[in-house]
């Protein structure tokens, strides 16, 4: 039974300024693509790069980790994906999101909404501050499928229910009644999952979904989401800055410093045979049994201040190997070896533009070696 009057959203016919797309559609298998992507703040003191240049593909049904210390543009990267930024402070200033064969940043900002919350959602970090304080955990889930489905009150309710039960959370029906500051942070985050889900998604976006949580139930609404998506086919994008969530959890790595992407490839060999020295130093801060009582490994140096980005490679003034490209010229992003799928943007593995390019220099010797785990 469909719902007889569903009241229009704001702005649905609202035609907002978007950028043209430039290329052409990814193939069939790609669900997601994101091409050099740039997202500004403009603020007081200046433009703030916050994701300057990032591009990654999503496949259908598969899962993506992105992962990077917290302020390299993880979060705002998927706030630009679902359209969620505040604009001004906030610019798009170019780019590319291919959703499901349509670009979505060409997109009227009210068909857009239609998608976002249906084919594709998101888990946001901190639940308490997400869901709506005076509004009853079922009441929230239904109003989401009655939107979007165009189903009646009572089909929203029960699909609400269904789903409270489908999260592992014991008698839905009572907890369908109350309201999110009558359950725990474990509990909270299990009914944005289950929002999230309500309309079986193509794409979710979990943004830091176990932060503030502890390791028993971290590792419970890990293993919930990995057992969703494979119930429901759905493709995952998981942020992070927990290495050791996305080796048990995703398929390909995407890691990101400063705004870009500086390393990808499958969780393996990421993981096991680092090419970027970030990646490196990131993996060599990790406790590990084999170095009990040693002095933990730390990457020197600190963020660049992102008002005054160093014109070369944005990690130079940390990295152990710089040598004399680094500064004057910033890396691509391009295979290291013999794999397109593996991605790094160093200039250990490229041969770097010295001068006018009359200087010919090779490329620099791997130094850079598996990690023990």
């Amino acid at each position: 039974m469909t719902a007889p009057n569903i009241p229009e959203m704001p702005g649905d016919d609202e035609e907002v300024e978007v950028l043209v797309p430039v290329g052409d559609p990814p193939p069939d298998d790609v669900l997601l693509e994101v091409r050099n992507l740039r997202t500004y703040f403009e603020v007081m003191d200046g433009v703030v790069p916050a994701v300057d240049g990032v591009s990654f593909s999503l496949r259908r049904g598969e899962t993506l980790g992105l992962v990077g210390e917290s302020g390299c543009g993880k979060s705002v990267t998927a706030l630009t994906i679902m359209r969620l930024l505040d604009i001004p402070p906030a610019r798009i200033a170019s780019g590319e999101i291919w959703f499901d064969g349509r670009e979505m940043l060409s997109m009227p900002l009210g068909r857009f909404r239609r998608i976002r919350g249906d084919d594709m959602t998101m888990i946001f970090q901190e639940p308490m501050t997400s869901l709506n304080p005076v509004m009853s955990i079922g009441d929230q889930i239904a109003e989401s499928v009655v939107f979007h489905r165009r189903v009646s009150r009572k089909e929203g309710a029960r699909r609400a229910v269904e789903m409270l039960g489908k999260v592992g959370i014991a008698t839905p029906e009572r907890r369908a009644r109350q309201y999110p500051h009558e359950m725990s942070g474990g509990m909270r985050q299990r009914v944005m999952i289950a929002l999230a889900l309500a309309c079986d998604p193509k794409l979710l976006i979990a943004d830091e979904p176990t932060t503030a949580l502890d390791v028993t139930i971290q590792a419970q609404i890990l293993e919930l989401i990995k057992q969703l998506q494979v119930d429901t086919g759905t493709s995952l994008l998981l942020i992070t800055h927990d290495l050791g969530v996305v080796a048990e959890t995703v398929q390909r790595l995407a890691v990101m410093y400063a705004g870009k992407v500086i390393e990808t490839g499958t969780v393996d060999e990421v993981l096991l045979a680092p090419r970027h020295p970030y990646t490196e130093g990131l993996l060599d801060s990790i406790p590990s049994t084999a170095r009990r009582g040693e002095r933990l490994n730390a990457i020197q140096g600190t963020v660049p201040n992102p008002f005054r980005m160093p014109a070369g490679c944005r990690f130079a003034p940390r990295c152990p190997y710089r040598f004399e490209p680094c500064d004057p010229f910033e890396p691509p992003l391009e295979p290291p070896g013999r794999s397109e799928d593996r991605l790094a943007a160093c200039w250990l593995h490229s041969r770097p533009p010295i001068e006018d390019h009359r200087v010919d220099v090779p490329p620099h010797p791997n130094l850079l070696k598996p990690v023990p785990r």
